[in-house]
């Protein structure tokens, strides 16, 4: 299939999937759904939470990443450092995003509440951070997928609209 809503990544911040204990079972999740939607898709890529999930960042904004989702390392445990490596990187803040993630979250368990992530942009690319469970990723997708291409739409300049047509 062509794509032609640019390039995306999908990293995996799993420090035990890293070192091949456990299997990763969000990243081909978030690679379908982002293929799905046109993205040329490098991932997942798993490292470890931490520094690792940084240079990550940076290797795919360095690349041309329109779109980069993170799953994974956005709890409290101490090694959970998927948000700190992230935030320095977002030049625009989009915490209604992280905030609609976790009230759909909520529905299901209450441990979504406890989720760290945090979205905005970086340059021209999009960055969200989910969680790591299945159930999580699959809350914030289900978020992103009605204003992801509206989000980058805005970003990049083009005339916004909204549900009555183009604004005035």
């Amino acid at each position: 299939m062509p794509t032609d809503s640019g390039r995306a990544a999908v990293i995996v911040a799993s420090t035990s999937a890293a070192a091949g204990t456990n299997p990763d079972l969000t990243g081909p999740e978030i690679a379908v759904w982002l293929r799905d939607r046109g993205y040329d898709v490098s991932g997942p890529i798993v490292v470890a939470d931490g520094d690792p999930v940084g240079h990550a960042l940076r290797t795919e904004l360095a690349a041309g990443a329109r779109v980069i989702i993170t799953t994974g390392g956005t709890g409290v445990s101490p090694s959970d450092l998927t948000p700190e490596q992230t935030a320095p990187l977002i030049e625009a803040k989009l915490p209604g995003i992280i905030e609609a993630i976790r009230r759909r979250g909520e529905a299901h368990t209450p441990f979504a509440i406890l989720t760290r992530g945090v979205a905005g942009f970086a340059g021209h690319c999009f960055i969200v951070n989910l969680p790591g469970s299945r159930g999580g990723v699959r809350d914030g997708l289900s978020v992103l997928d009605p204003v992801l291409a509206h989000l980058l739409s805005q970003r990049s300049g083009a005339h916004a609209t909204n549900a009555h047509g183009p604004r005035a």
